[in-house]
């Protein structure tokens, strides 16, 4: 992990007094609602549906166990709203109704308290924390060399990697180094502090893309050319939103020196060019497809002033280079079976089938034989996708510490992934984790979902995401079942500003407003551009929105379908694009009437 120099600790504990200063200021009436506003975006706090969210950067996904640790007292000291706050919040949440299920069962959304949320983007977030309090936190964030610095605001955001980074098989090149150097150079960069609109930056090092590189504002890709030289492919001007769009290719190789003059060279033109009349026409993708060409030709003539004019003043030296990347250097670690004493007992023939099952899904392979990466699931009946309460953060520390060198990293898929676990330790680990709940061999599985906090919380919200998430998952508990449909990605928006990244599910469910009331659109055979889904894609809606009682009885109706049409055991991506998808519509629309008339059904006998 990247160790903060002296320099580093100063600034974030700096920037945390400074926030202290304009809390108190803003309390004392010294400044103004709309003067206090961009000051606590820039460090992260947002005003949501109920309370302050508090957005955390986890830089490319790292997290220490000490991190962890001090997230873990967040959650449990300050994630607390007040009992007539939360009882207004329970209310309201009451009065939209339960999400009906089979056989007279639902799902009602339990406002919980105490925990915090892993997002898309490696970030970590809490929805209950009092304003009033928010500086305490970042004091706390700060002992631990953590900020929610240039987490919100029309900046550059968090930039985001493989979960894999630096342990992968099929791994090019190590794109950590490279996402330290951009997070230095974006940090309160002096130009870049008010973009026309939020900008993302992901960063894949491997074959196998594992960031979703193309739906990014800007997505780098490390590659060797045919000479053996190391670079970047970039892509430029993706993302989700009202407007899906790939990243268009706008550098097949650039030297990897030459990167951060590239970048700036691609945001200096976007901020000179890019609209503020607009906000929903203000991202750079709405540029890139306005301009095609033309802004291809203004980055190239831009680079070429940076670099002949200016001297190239961002240009990584090979000592710079080196500097940060001494600090990804693998851990020291004991090799398997170094302590014969330390050896777990065997795997009984009770364990075995659930312990086989959860090497299959969790625990891929690593660059170091000897070493595996394995998935902590935060996917559970129960709980929201990427919800883990301050009990559930220290026990990840814990097994950090104990089987992974102390580090852990936050997934796309809002999990946690031990990257530096010894082989001959996967059976404690896998007992520790089964113990904790935390080793539901569902990884790449449809109950792995991922989903926004959706209505429940969020102002900008048009319906909730996490009561069709648990409905989904209380259907699909068997795992059997579950191994027998493989591998699925199932995304959730509780609206179109997509940060459940609804446009990329091979399954996408999408919350909209209808006469003021919760529906939901389904959209089927989007990707995120892995090896397993193909190049990234947006889905395409099976036709009009469906209620949320029917939105259980359409996935059903979609997977059987599957079932149905799939060819031995081909993927339900690689059986969907097989057969198109009017099979899939023709079933999803059919199930669509068989649940309302179910439901006029049970409303009548009642």
């Amino acid at each position: 992990m990247y160790q903060y120099t002296e320099f580093d600790r100063q600034f974030v504990k700096a920037r945390a007094s400074q926030f202290r200063d304009q809390l108190t200021r803003w309390q004392n009436g010294q400044l103004a609602e709309d003067e206090f506003k961009p000051l606590r975006l820039q460090n992260g706090w947002y005003v949501q549906r109920y309370a302050p969210m508090l957005r955390v950067a986890v830089p490319y996904g790292e997290l220490s166990s000490a991190q962890l640790r001090v997230l873990a007292k967040i959650a449990r000291d300050y994630d607390q709203p007040d009992a007539a706050l939360m009882q207004q919040a329970q209310a309201t949440q009451d009065k939209l109704g339960p999400v009906p299920l089979k056989n007279g069962q639902s799902v009602h959304t339990k406002l919980t308290k105490g925990y915090a949320h892993f997002t898309t983007r490696q970030n970590v977030q809490y929805n209950w924390i009092a304003l009033d309090k928010s500086a305490d936190v970042m004091d706390l964030l700060a002992s631990v060399n953590m900020h929610g610095i240039q987490t919100s605001g029309n900046c550059i955001r968090n930039i985001t990697s493989d979960e894999r980074a630096g342990i992968a098989v099929d791994e090019i090149a190590d794109p950590r180094p490279f996402g330290e150097i951009m997070r230095q150079w974006s940090t309160l960069h002096p130009e870049f502090a008010f973009l026309p609109r939020k900008f993302k930056i992901a960063i894949s090092g491997a074959r196998e893309d594992r960031a979703a590189i193309g739906w990014h504002d800007v997505g780098l890709q490390l590659l060797r050319n045919e000479a053996g030289a190391l670079g970047f492919k970039v892509l430029v001007g993706g993302g989700m939103g009202r407007t899906p769009v790939i990243g268009t290719v706008i550098r097949e190789f650039l030297a990897w020196d030459q990167i951060m003059n590239y970048l700036e060279a691609v945001v200096r033109v976007y901020n000179r060019y890019g609209r503020r009349d607009n906000i929903y026409k203000a991202r750079i993708k709405i540029l890139v497809k306005a301009e095609g060409q033309k802004y291809i030709d203004d980055v190239e003539a831009e680079y070429r002033q940076i670099v002949e004019h200016d001297g190239g003043p961002h240009t990584i030296t090979q000592a710079e280079y080196d500097r940060v990347a001494a600090c990804f250097v693998p851990p020291a670690l004991n090799p398997p079976g170094a302590d014969a004493s330390a050896l777990p007992d065997p795997i009984t023939p009770e364990e075995s089938a659930p312990y086989s099952r959860w090497l299959q899904q969790n625990v891929a392979p690593h660059q170091n034989p000897d070493l595996r990466a394995v998935t902590l699931s935060f996917k559970r009946l129960g709980q929201a996708p990427g919800d883990a309460t301050a009990d559930q953060l220290d026990l990840a520390a814990n097994m950090a510490d104990r089987f992974s060198a102390g580090e852990a990293r936050v997934t796309h898929e809002q999990n946690l992934l031990l990257p530096w676990v010894r082989s001959d330790e996967l059976p404690a680990l896998w007992r520790a984790a089964r113990q904790a709940g935390f080793a539901k061999a569902n990884i790449h599985l449809l109950t792995d979902m991922i989903a926004c906090p959706g209505g429940d919380f969020c102002s900008l919200a048009n319906a909730r995401s996490i009561p069709i998430a648990e409905a989904i998952t209380e259907r699909y508990q068997d795992l059997d079942e579950l191994h027998d449909l493989g591998e699925i990605d199932l995304h959730i928006s509780g609206c179109i500003n997509s940060c459940g990244h609804h446009h990329s599910g091979h399954i996408g469910i999408l919350g909209v407003d209808k006469d003021g009331k919760e529906w939901y659109q389904v959209s089927l055979g989007g990707s995120d551009g892995s090896t397993l889904s193909g190049p990234a894609l947006a889905g395409k809606a099976v036709g009009p929105s469906f209620s949320a009682a029917e939105v259980p009885e359409v996935i059903e109706a979609v997977l059987q379908t599957y079932r149905q049409q799939r060819q031995g055991r081909e993927t339900f991506i690689a059986t969907l694009r097989r057969v198109g998808a009017d099979p899939f519509k023709q079933a999803a629309n059919g199930a669509r009437f068989s649940a309302t008339r179910t439901e006029q059904a049970e409303a009548s006998t009642a």
